[in-house]
């Protein structure tokens, strides 16, 4: 990661990072000659639906698997999921483990930024909380 992209990630947040995700998934989406594209999107979505494996079990698999691949993208849109399905802070770090003892020490410096979001995350969710 390069400097740069350090100092975006510590001003990113929660709420920029959905933006742009969803700017730039409707470009994709949007544009001539996609099938491909279209088709792994509706995979992707078709994936994480309940059937023998839950949703919140799915997730976590997917937050391991995009730690592992060392994807920040992914490991963000995994870590917003698991904090929908109620995932804890106990649990994510059980996740974590599993994503290091795979991945290795490699997977460390994610880890570090998958902590830091899911303390955005949960920063959010507490500031929606006491605005109720």
């Amino acid at each position: 990661m390069t400097i740069q992209e350090r100092k975006y990630m510590k001003s990113e947040t929660v709420k920029s990072f959905n933006d742009y995700r969803s700017k730039m998934n409707e470009k994709l989406l949007a544009a001539p000659n996609n099938k491909v594209i279209k088709r792994i999107f509706n995979v992707d979505t078709n994936a994480y639906m309940a059937g023998a494996l839950d949703v919140k079990t799915k997730e976590m698999l997917g937050l391991v698997a995009s730690m592992v691949l060392k994807c920040d993208d992914c490991i963000y849109y995994h870590l917003e999921k698991c904090r929908e399905q109620g995932v804890s802070t106990e649990e994510l770090l059980e996740v974590f483990g599993i994503a290091n003892l795979v991945g290795c020490t490699i997977v460390i410096p994610h880890t570090r930024r998958a902590m830091e979001f899911w303390e955005k995350l949960e920063k959010e969710k507490s500031g929606k909380t006491e605005g109720k």
